[in-house]
């Protein structure tokens, strides 16, 4: 596969990828709830030729190639949003309250359904077999997880696999894409619920009751003191509380408090000795205050790991196809064993199969796109999702070439 022709071949599929990423914008869903999405997503492989296929809760996968003889190469592309109302000035903003597309998986989505085209162009080529998976419950770090578990590696056998996610509010130049060269580049999550129970009351009569914000609050900044007195220097590990609920009036006094959040680690060690003292400091704390606490770890996703060999040779494929614009994460961080803080489920492909990561800078600060994902006023340029879409295609193209049995 010739790399710039297939680059000028995404250059005339931009305004469709860039349509069907707006299209997807403006309907955002939540988890593992993808009806229109998924709908959305089906009718347009459909169009191509493509026979989609249910995968786990909400997913869709399809299959190009596997008329020459060869091993199977998987991308991946997530498209479930978040539950945060859009507040970016844009004229295809989402029309569905409280959801937004706020990390870009509209755009994983939509380029996608390029890259789908692109193969489709060039099955006949393809030496093996090049699985296509639309995931959904990436936020929720479940979707990954609901699609191995339905068999996406098997039948075919997935050999190797990349995914790509946009990135808009980072000082990188538009265009740029970033590949993950070995190791662990993205972090472990595990999620926890903190459930603190006192004694409601009066607002005027403290005395006569338990206050579980008063021990809610003293947990969540010793919680917040972990990283500064019990980590060692340079171990990378940390502890969010980023939703804190309790009380439905101002002069009421709870009976209860919850707090969610996630620990995040890079490696195996970290993360059970801060799950141990999450757990161990919210108990103490709460019994000091007389509240009874629960503590529950509801979730968890390893890191996500970029194999050496896979990802040397996504370098090479994408210098072939981008240039300059193509870029190693360890020469971009100056550091080869920096992790990001950022948690991704694609871990649960990742650690099975030997697989890469790449980000694709959707939009610097420079040009004015000044809010990072998961703000309510994130907004990403779309004008150059063609090389996500020629990205996706090449790499697996080549990888299938080059690693014939």
């Amino acid at each position: 596969m010739n790399a710039q022709e297939l680059l000028q071949e995404a250059i005339a599929l931009q305004p469709e990828i860039q349509a069907n990423r707006r299209e997807l914008h403006k309907h955002p869903e939540l988890g593992l709830e993808m009806e229109f999405t998924k709908a959305f997503v089906k009718a347009k492989l459909e169009e191509m030729g493509y026979e989609p296929q249910d995968c786990g809760e909400g997913g869709l996968v399809v299959l190009a190639g596997g008329k020459k003889p060869g091993k199977c190469f998987l991308i991946r592309g997530d498209m479930d949003a978040l539950p945060i109302q859009e507040e970016a000035e844009v004229d295809f903003a989402s029309e569905n309250p409280g959801k937004m597309h706020a990390c870009g998986h509209d755009t994983h989505a939509a380029m996608m359904l390029g890259a789908a085209k692109l193969l489709k162009e060039h099955e006949d080529a393809l030496q093996g077999t090049v699985k296509l998976l639309f995931q959904p419950g990436e936020e929720t770090l479940e979707g990954a997880e609901s699609c191995v578990k339905a068999g996406v590696l098997e039948n075919p056998h997935v050999d190797a696999a990349m995914m790509i996610h946009s990135m808009t509010g980072m000082p990188m130049p538009h265009g740029v894409v970033l590949i993950m060269d070995g190791g662990r580049g993205m972090a472990s999550c595990d999620q926890y619920k903190i459930t603190v129970k006192g004694k409601g009351g009066h607002g005027a009569m403290p005395h006569l009751t338990i206050d579980p914000i008063t021990a809610a609050a003293h947990i969540h900044v010793a919680l917040a003191e972990i990283h500064s007195r019990e980590l060692t220097s340079g171990t990378f590990g940390v502890i969010t509380t980023g939703k804190f609920q309790a009380g439905v009036a101002s002069n009421v006094i709870a009976d209860t408090a919850v707090m969610e959040g996630t620990i995040r680690t890079g490696d195996e060690a970290t993360e059970e000795m801060l799950m141990q003292r999450v757990k161990e400091i919210a108990e103490s704390v709460g019994k000091a205050y007389r509240c009874e606490v629960d503590v529950d770890f509801v979730g968890h996703c390893p890191p996500n790991i970029s194999d050496k060999e896979v990802s040397a040779s996504a370098v090479k494929y994408m210098t072939e196809l981008l240039g300059q614009a193509a870029v190693p994460a360890s020469v971009a961080m100056g550091d080869s064993n920096k992790i990001s803080g950022g948690s991704e489920d694609f871990a649960f492909i990742s650690t099975k199969v030997p697989s890469v990561s790449m980000m694709l800078a959707v939009g610097n600060p420079e040009n004015g796109y000044c809010y990072p994902q998961h703000h309510p006023k994130a907004r990403f340029d779309d004008s150059k999702l063609f090389e996500g879409a020629a990205a996706y295609a090449y790499v697996a193209a080549r990888w299938l070439e080059e690693h014939q049995d």
